[in-house]
């Protein structure tokens, strides 16, 4: 666990202090994110953020290539070489897109480029758990990486809205992935030392330490290079650990470990899943493109409901949290446990989204 906490420390303080570094550059390089009718800031912010998480990435990988647990994970894998090469893939699409804007094709294939890259050189979803398990052949080992990887990457960009929600909403993820693929290793007895658990345990680092630059109001936005970094990290620490593990040797309730596989990533991504499912089928069905921008996320109606930025992004950060501890929780503890923390989190929550109209109710009365 230490050794663990000492990269997401270093992920955490690398990206606070580079971070402005990258906002200087974004600054010079014209790297402005204008002001549009859709937009809740009102005055041009730079982007470009996302480098100051690239930089924590590494220095977290860096670090943990010489610690004694960590340095395993270097020795028996290409893991930590295909995911810094998809990484990269996608920060310097990002930087282009930044600076330039790139259409939505361009950027389709860039990431799907991207995941192709870290799935050949082996962050791969291998099976699925149908009819036990399930396990897949290279091709579409391949197509359904690349798949997950892109609709990952586009929910985290998706939700990138309001000061301070995606680097949240991830880190929150990341914490769960890592809670999770720490306690599978000491409660069962597997490997402590996993890509999953450092890729976790850096991407939380690296959102923690972002933060603090990113709270409204903003000084510098993450963009597109920091959205498809974070999106990816997000994804890869999912195909990682839960598909390259076999459920049936976690110990559990029998429908918890067959289920797990898929609810766990589900849960984790909710939010940033769910808005973006409602993005799409919106768009659509008023004849637009389904990446055509609008006003009407989920971020965007709870502003509309009376609440501030920063209450809103509270908000978003509660739904996460429940939703994706939650799913830990049915790994290691009974579901009825489970089931009684996540119907009295989401009667707290229902009642804060509401809270501005009962207030006002209240005040007529």
């Amino acid at each position: 666990m230490r050794e663990y906490l000492l990269c997401l420390f270093v992920a955490a303080s690398v990206t606070y202090l580079v971070t402005p570094l990258a906002r200087s550059f974004a600054l010079r390089w014209g790297a402005m994110a204008e002001v549009r009718d859709r937009d809740v800031h009102d005055e041009p912010t730079p982007r470009l953020g996302g480098l100051g998480m690239l930089a924590g990435l590494l220095a977290a990988l860096v670090v943990a290539r010489e610690l004694p647990l960590m340095s395993s994970v270097f020795e028996d894998s290409d893991e930590p070489v295909a995911l810094l090469s998809g990484a990269l893939v996608l920060v310097l699409l990002g930087m282009v897109d930044d600076r330039w804007g790139l259409d939505a094709p361009t950027k389709f294939a860039g990431q799907a480029l991207a995941a192709a890259v870290m799935a050949l050189q082996g962050i791969a979803i291998v099976w699925l758990p149908i009819g036990g398990t399930f396990v897949l052949d290279p091709v579409t080992s391949v197509l359904l990486t690349v798949l997950v990887v892109v609709v990952a990457v586009n929910a985290i960009n998706f939700v990138d809205g309001l000061d301070g929600l995606a680097a949240g909403i991830v880190g929150i993820g990341a914490l769960a992935f890592f809670a999770y693929s720490y306690l599978l290793s000491f409660e069962y007895g597997f490997t402590r030392a996993t890509i999953a658990a450092l890729v976790s345990a850096a991407l939380a680092g690296m959102c923690l330490g972002f933060l603090p630059h990113n709270l409204n109001p903003a000084r510098v936005f993450m963009g597109d290079t920091g959205s498809m970094l974070i999106g990816l990290l997000l994804a890869s620490s999912v195909i990682t650990l839960v598909g390259q593990l076999d459920p049936n040797v976690v110990p559990g309730p029998t429908f918890v470990p067959a289920l797990l596989p898929i609810l766990l990533p589900a849960a984790v991504m909710a939010v940033p899943l769910l808005d973006m499912l409602l993005a799409v089928v919106r768009r659509t069905r008023a004849g637009r493109s389904p990446f055509a921008p609008d006003k009407q996320h989920l971020h965007h109606r709870l502003l509309e409901l009376g609440h501030s930025q920063r209450r809103a992004v509270l908000l978003m950060y509660g739904w996460t949290a429940l939703l994706a501890f939650t799913a830990v929780g049915l790994a290691f503890v009974p579901p009825g446990v489970a089931a009684v923390w996540f119907v009295a989190g989401v009667g707290a929550l229902a009642l804060a989204v509401r809270w501005p109209a009962l207030r006002a109710a209240r005040s007529r009365a």
